[in-house]
């Protein structure tokens, strides 16, 4: 598996870069901080449109057509199926560091390249969990060009490395990249 992850890190280096890390996020089905609140409303809410569906599936009229099953769907994935897209996007994620940059490779639909210049990264936060897994989230001078790329929570939409192991490791190599670099 590591020789898989470096190769394709490596299909994005330049001939003068030196790869110093690379890795994945992790495997599975995860939870998040914010499925505290996402779990419930989605309970509420899918079985709501769910109860109601069958409801009128049971009554003489019968079932209440596209619209319906629309709205089963919606709330069948918010109760389990972004579980498995978001397994799924992880596990087509790759990351990489260099004397460099930061590349963030995904194969979701199609190869998708995000590449950080080492040297223009404003912040390198690093957030660990007691097994040493975490996430390091980066902020650059090209995050701050672009201010109107924002999220719907109201935040930046900042590239990070989410869910690897080794966390703090990643992030002293990170940072000692930097210091050679600058």
């Amino acid at each position: 598996m590591w020789n898989e992850i470096t190769s394709i890190v490596k299909q994005e280096l330049d001939s003068r870069e030196q790869l110093l890390w690379a890795g994945q996020p992790r495997k599975g089905l995860a939870l998040r901080a914010s499925d505290a609140m996402m779990i419930p409303f989605s309970l509420l809410w899918g079985g709501g449109v769910i109860s109601a569906e069958y409801s009128a599936i049971r009554s003489p009229r019968g079932g209440s057509g596209f619209g319906g099953i629309l709205f089963v769907s919606i709330g069948l994935y918010m109760i389990i199926g972004r579980f498995f897209v978001d397994s799924w996007k992880r596990d087509k994620t790759y990351y990489g560091v260099t004397d460099q940059r930061i590349i963030i490779v995904s194969n979701l639909f199609g190869r998708k390249l995000k590449s950080l210049n080492i040297r223009t990264l404003l912040d390198v936060t690093l957030e660990q969990k007691s097994d040493e897994s975490g996430t390091i989230t980066f902020n650059s001078l090209e995050n701050e060009k672009h201010w109107w790329n924002r999220s719907r929570r109201g935040g930046p939409e900042l590239p990070s490395f989410e869910m690897i192991q080794e966390a703090k490791k990643v992030y002293e190599i990170i940072r000692e990249a930097q210091r050679r670099a600058a």
